[in-house]
């Protein structure tokens, strides 16, 4: 509302004043409509292409029972959790048995979320169609919770740009003022104040 004044009639108004005005009502505009826009389409194509991956990941890894054969020596450590988009819970590595999708055995040093694993215990392992231990698949929350943050991210990268396309271009309108300014004071100058020079 303060650049309104640069629209109004007046001697004093330049052509860089008038630019100015219109070159921040374009960035209003432009804040206004366009960077939603863009962090919803952002987000929307994220959205899609998290939704893929979980369907993917929900074909390809199974849940299997797994059976604890002894502690591994390693210390405890933070495991992921797929199914959460922030928590983490302490957990331990053990060497454990499991059946592939095929049915064969397999052993391995896996991560538990058991306290206190022992020998015999059982807990839920995700396995690949090879039965290979893998992270637990991302579910259809977390997907879309990683989708809006990365819309918020492209839109607030689009008003980050929109606004430094504004100040360069003020910046560059402010040079050209100052140039003038010299150029006509440079004209003026020499003579200011003397008597006769018409100044």
């Amino acid at each position: 509302m303060v650049g309104l004044w640069r629209w109004r009639r007046n001697p004093l108004r330049r052509g860089t004043d008038l630019i100015e005005a219109w070159v921040a009502l374009t960035a209003v505009l432009l804040l206004a409509l366009a960077t939603p826009a863009v962090g919803w389409l952002g987000g929307k194509r994220v959205d899609a292409a998290l939704r893929e991956t979980v369907r993917i990941q929900h074909e390809q890894r199974h849940r299997t029972p797994a059976v604890v054969v002894s502690r591994a020596p390693q210390r405890p450590f933070l495991t992921y959790d797929a199914e959460s988009v922030t928590e983490q819970k302490t957990g331990s590595r053990v060497v454990a048995s499991w059946r592939a999708p095929d049915g064969t055995a397999r052993t391995g040093t896996v991560p538990t979320t058991l306290r206190t694993p022992r020998a015999g215990d059982t807990f839920a392992l995700w396995a690949d169609g090879q039965g290979r231990h893998v992270r637990a698949p991302m579910n259809a929350e977390a997907g879309r919770a990683h989708a809006v943050l990365a819309g918020l991210g492209f839109a607030i990268l689009a008003a980050g740009l929109v606004e430094c396309a504004r100040r360069l271009i003020v910046r560059r309108l402010v040079q050209r003022r100052y140039e003038r300014l010299d150029r006509a004071w440079a004209k003026a100058g020499p003579d200011w104040g003397r008597t006769g020079a018409g100044s």
